[in-house]
């Protein structure tokens, strides 16, 4: 039997993230749903789909870009948030308004999103390919895994 010190705080910082993610998962957008890529919000500024991993020393965005030019698109990030922000532009002006269905959206988006743990800003890498923005986001030396070996005498 192993003697801890008791943290009573540790658990309400670990119930406090689960809920942050709950409310993510469940409320991603104040507003109406307009399609699996984009939704809009309350705004008016449509709002990527992401998937967000933890691969052990790195956390990876993916966020859905159909139609993006990298030009269009700003990354930053401060603090523990992570954002996403550009516009998505129509590559011609239209002159006839016979459309039958108009869905595909053609304005600013923007989504922030609370990273889990620290990163280092200095190594984020974002790489966008086939309509979707891969960011590589290394994690804080602090917060990495680490093995640590164990001597036998």
């Amino acid at each position: 039997m192993s003697i801890q010190k008791w943290q009573p705080f540790s658990e309400l910082e670990s119930l406090r993230k689960e809920m942050e993610r709950l409310i993510d998962e469940f409320f991603p957008t104040k507003g109406s749903y307009i399609s699996p890529v984009w939704r809009r919000s309350t705004e008016e500024v449509a709002v990527p789909s992401v998937d967000m991993v933890d691969r052990g020393d790195e956390i990876l965005v993916s966020m859905e870009m159909p139609g993006v030019e990298k030009d269009n698109i700003d990354v930053s990030i401060q603090e523990d948030t992570l954002t996403v922000k550009g516009t998505i532009k129509k590559e011609t002006e239209e002159k006839e308004e016979n459309y039958i269905k108009r869905e595909r959206t053609y304005s600013s988006f923007e989504r922030a999103l609370r990273l889990p743990v620290k990163v280092n800003p200095e190594k984020i890498k974002a790489v966008l390919k086939n309509g979707i923005l891969y960011i590589h986001l290394p994690k804080a030396e602090e917060v990495k895994p680490k093995k640590i070996k164990i001597d036998v005498s």
